[in-house]
């Protein structure tokens, strides 16, 4: 892992190399596939909105 850096992942709050940034906020690849996989009536889509939302408000910021 030398020369990757680590992010901290708004939706999960681990520490991983691999994702996105969006609005200065860093996604990692597991929960983006997982927002992407899941269904709106999963338990788990209001946690994800609500994650979400962190991007929502470093943009009114």
């Amino acid at each position: 892992m030398e020369g990757r850096t680590e992010h901290c992942c708004i939706v999960c709050g681990q520490q991983k190399t691999e994702g996105m940034v969006i609005v200065n906020q860093f996604i990692c690849s597991g929960c983006e596939q997982e927002m992407v996989h899941t269904d709106v009536k999963d338990d788990k889509y209001p946690f994800y909105v609500h994650q979400l939302k962190r991007l929502w408000l470093q943009l009114q910021a």
